[in-house]
């Protein structure tokens, strides 16, 4: 078995009666990132593209701005019992160095922060805003990303368990799709691979995230210049007020020919 998965016991109890058998689930094992060896954060993700998921979040926090902020990238530290790397603990060296210390980021539920307070820190803080025009999106090429999304996750196939994330381009093309226990860490993921592509500002790119479309994962959008965001399910309020107050496209409940436009309707093309 992989990393992102594993096998466990489980009772199933059906029609046909009760039998003992084993179920593969994702993998959640927590990730500590460290920048120049000072614990930053720590989250609990689905194993894979960690170096991606720095960056993602490094650029959301704004501690970043491009690839070449970091210098370098290593595991470290952590082992399980019989001395064995665990892959847990990430470092991040900064080209420049920069004083950071270990606290509750904007993209906690917990962080106290109230709605008004939560949109401005996010129009203050980002390098990348959304330009007022383009690009265009045809309608029925947003209305296909959900099963191009789907059709990428090959862990969810066997789990049932992962959250997805997906960068398009506006004909609908995929560049990079991820999948974690985190839908925060699949966003980051996805970013973190264009920041590493030199794709960032993202102003070109569809985001699609397959799940509901929370204000952390339309921030994580705004941070990174994205102009447009779909989601499968609902949005959030604030996920809506942080759209209009960046001019971000933010569309939900994307099934089939059916969608809602909450924001930036001016960048689709209905068919």
């Amino acid at each position: 078995m992989s990393r992102v998965t594993a096998r466990r016991r489980t009772t199933r109890i059906s029609p046909a009666g009760v039998a003992q058998r084993p179920d593969t689930l994702a993998v959640e094992e927590p990730l500590e990132l460290r920048v120049d060896g000072r614990s930053l954060t720590v989250t609990m993700r689905t194993p894979g593209d960690d170096v991606d998921l720095a960056h993602g979040f490094l650029l959301s926090e704004n501690i970043i701005g491009a690839r070449e902020d970091i210098v370098s990238a290593r595991y470290c530290a952590g082992t399980d019992a019989e001395g064995r790397n665990t892959y847990n603990v990430l470092d991040i060296h900064l080209r420049t160095p920069t004083p950071i210390t270990a606290r509750g980021f904007l993209t906690t539920s917990a962080c106290g922060l109230c709605g008004k307070t939560a949109l401005d820190e996010v129009r203050t803080r980002t390098r990348f805003p959304i330009p007022a025009d383009g690009p265009l999106v045809d309608t029925e090429v947003l209305a296909a990303l959900p099963d191009e999304l789907r059709s990428r996750q090959r862990v969810f196939d066997a789990t049932g368990g992962l959250h997805a994330a997906g960068l398009f381009t506006v004909d609908g093309t995929p560049l990079a799709v991820r999948e974690d226990v985190g839908r925060h860490n699949a966003v980051d993921k996805v970013i973190g691979w264009a920041l590493r592509e030199n794709r960032v500002p993202a102003h070109d790119l569809v985001l699609m995230v397959s799940g509901r479309a929370s204000f952390e994962l339309a921030q994580k959008a705004v941070m990174a210049g994205i102009p447009v965001l779909g989601a499968v399910s609902a949005p959030s309020s604030l996920a809506v007020d942080l759209a209009v107050e960046s001019g971000l496209t933010l569309v939900g409940f994307l099934r089939g020919e059916t969608m809602n436009v909450y924001s930036g309707v001016h960048r689709l093309k209905p068919r």
